[in-house]
C-alpha cells in the first residue's frame, strides 16, 4: 500500500532480475552547470529528472540560460561561456547541497555590476554549513552577505572585485562541495587573464572520489586542473580555462543508487545486474561493490553493469571500515549489516552529520526501531544485528531519499520483515521510481 504519507512493503524472500539505473545526480548537476558555462551548445543524453536536478535546472532559467525541455533524459543547453543575462533574480535551492555550493560559488566569481542574487533553500538547507565556501570566496574579493544566521543560508551576492594572486585557503573536512564550487567556478576568472590561480586544502579532504568527479568533467569541458595530491589544486589561465561544449555528453548510472540493489542481490540470493555503471565508472560509489564482496556476497564487474548475489554459504559477515570515500553509499552498509554475522562498524563518516538530516542520529533512531543494537560516534556508527528484526517498524525518513531507499532492504531475504517506510515521496530528489524498480525484482520464491 502507497499513499502520500507512507509506504507498506511487504516481506519478499528473493530478488532477482536487471535494474537500469537513473542518471547519477552528481554528474547530472555538474553536466547542466557545465554546459552553460561552456562555449557552445550541449546535448546531454541520460540526464537524471529527479528534485535536485529541476533545481538546478531552475537556477539556469533565473540566470537566462537557454535549455529545452527535458525528454526521455535527452536536453540540448546553451551556452554563455561564463556570462550570465540575468543580473538579478531569487534562487531557490531545495536542499540540494551540490548546486547550492557549485552556483554560490560561480555567482559571486561573476557577479556583474548591478547584479544581485538571493539564494535560499529549506529549512534543513539553512541549517547545512555554507561558511567556509562563503570565507574563501570573500577572502578573493566576492562580495556575499549572509541575510540569516552567518554561515549558512539565506545569501545575497553581488558584483565583487576578484583577486587571485595569493593561494585561496578552503576547508575540506566538512564537505567536499565546497572545493568542488570553487574548482568549477575559477576558470571564469583565470580565463580573463594570465594568471592561474591556486586553492590550498586545509586539513583532510573528505569525499575525494567526489572531487576526481568534478575534476574529470571539468576536462571533459575543457579545463585540465593540476593537483598536487589532495592539497593543492592550480586551475589555468587565458584559452587553457575556457569551457568548450564537448558537443554531446552523455550521463553515467547513478552509482549510488547501484549501492541498493546491489545489497538487495547479496540480501535476497540474487543475481542483480545493475546496468549504467561498471568498473569504468567516474563515481567512486562503484566501490560499494567492493564493500559489499568484502562481507562475503558474490560480485561481479563489467564495462557497464555490476552482478551481486548472495555468498555461497549464504552467510553475510560484519566488516569494519573506513568509509570516508563512499559516505553515500555507506549508508546502504549499514542496513546490510542487519544480515550480517557480527557487529559492522563504519567509520570517518562525520560528513553524515551534515547531510540532508544528521544521518548518524538517524540512522541509529531508525536500526533501533529495527531491534538493532547502535553504537554511534562523532565520525562511525556500529551495528549489531538482533536475532530477528522487529517486523513492521514505522521508519521515518527525515525528507532524506537515502533513509528511505536502504531501509527498504529490510524488507527482502529470508530474515526480512515487513516495513512502513514514511514519507515515501522523498526518493523523488534523486530517484522518483525507486519502489516500482525495487517491487520489479523482488518476489516469494
Amino acid at each position: 500500500m502507497i499513499s502520500l504519507h507512507s509506504i507498506d512493503l511487504s516481506k519478499h524472500v528473493a530478488a532477482r532480475g536487471i535494474v537500469t539505473l537513473p542518471g547519477s545526480k552528481s554528474i547530472s548537476n555538474r553536466a547542466l552547470l557545465l554546459a552553460a558555462l561552456a562555449n557552445g551548445e550541449t546535448r546531454l543524453t541520460g540526464l537524471l529528472d529527479s528534485d535536485d536536478t529541476q533545481i538546478m535546472r531552475g537556477a539556469l532559467k533565473v540566470l537566462g540560460v537557454a535549455a529545452s525541455d527535458l525528454t526521455d533524459g535527452q536536453i540540448s543547453v546553451g551556452g554563455c561561456a561564463g556570462v550570465f543575462s540575468g543580473h538579478d533574480g531569487d534562487i531557490f535551492v531545495g536542499n540540494a547541497g551540490t548546486a547550492t555550493r557549485s552556483l554560490v560559488a560561480t555567482l559571486a566569481l561573476t557577479a556583474q555590476p548591478g547584479s544581485e542574487y538571493r539564494i535560499d533553500g529549506v529549512a534543513r538547507m539553512r541549517e547545512r554549513p555554507i561558511g567556509d565556501l562563503v570565507d574563501a570566496l570573500t577572502q578573493i574579493g566576492a562580495a556575499i552577505e549572509h541575510t540569516g544566521n552567518p554561515g549558512f543560508l539565506p545569501l545575497t551576492i553581488r558584483s565583487g572585485n576578484i583577486q587571485i594572486d595569493r593561494p585561496i585557503p578552503i576547508r575540506g573536512d566538512v564537505s567536499s562541495q565546497f572545493l568542488t564550487g570553487l574548482l568549477m567556478a575559477l576558470p571564469l576568472v583565470t580565463v580573463r587573464g594570465s594568471k592561474s590561480a591556486v586553492i590550498e586544502v586545509v586539513g583532510d579532504l573528505t569525499s575525494k572520489p567526489y572531487v576526481e568527479i568534478t575534476l574529470a568533467m571539468m576536462q571533459q569541458f575543457g579545463v585540465i586542473v593540476e593537483r598536487d595530491g589532495w592539497q593543492r589544486f592550480v586551475v589555468p589561465a587565458g584559452d587553457a580555462a575556457r569551457y568548450v561544449s564537448p558537443g554531446n555528453y552523455a550521463v553515467e548510472g547513478d552509482a549510488s543508487s547501484a549501492s541498493y540493489f546491489l545489497a538487495a542481490g547479496a540480501i535476497g540470493g540474487g543475481p542483480i545486474r545493475v546496468e549504467g555503471v561498471g568498473r569504468n565508472a567516474l563515481q567512486g560509489d562503484v566501490k560499494f561493490a567492493d564493500a559489499l564482496a568484502s562481507m562475503g556476497a558474490r560480485v561481479t564487474m563489467e564495462d557497464n553493469a555490476i552482478i551481486a548475489q548472495t555468498p555461497v554459504d549464504r552467510h553475510l559477515r560484519a566488516i569494519d571500515a573506513d568509509m570516508n570515500h563512499i559516505p553515500d553509499a555507506a549508508m546502504t552498509l549499514a542496513v546490510v549489516a542487519l544480515f550480517a554475522e557480527g557487529t559492522t562498524r563504519l567509520s570517518n563518516i562525520a560528513s553524515w552529520r551534515v547531510k540532508e538530516t544528521d544521518r548518524i542520529a538517524a540512522m541509529a533512531t531508525e536500526l533501533r526501531k529495527l531491534g538493532a543494537t547502535v553504537e554511534e560516534g562523532a565520525d562511525y556508527i556500529a551495528v549489531t544485528p538482533p536475532a530477528a528484526l522487529a517486523a513492521n517498524a514505522a521508519i521515518d525518513t527525515y525528507d532524506d531519499h537515502r533513509i528511505a531507499m536502504c531501509f527498504a532492504l529490510a524488507s527482502i531475504g529470508p530474515r526480512g520483515v515487513p516495513i512502513r517506510i514514511n514519507d515515501p515521496e522523498c526518493v523523488n530528489k534523486t530517484f522518483p521510481r525507486f519502489f516500482d524498480a525495487l517491487g520489479a525484482v523482488v518476489s516469494d520464491a
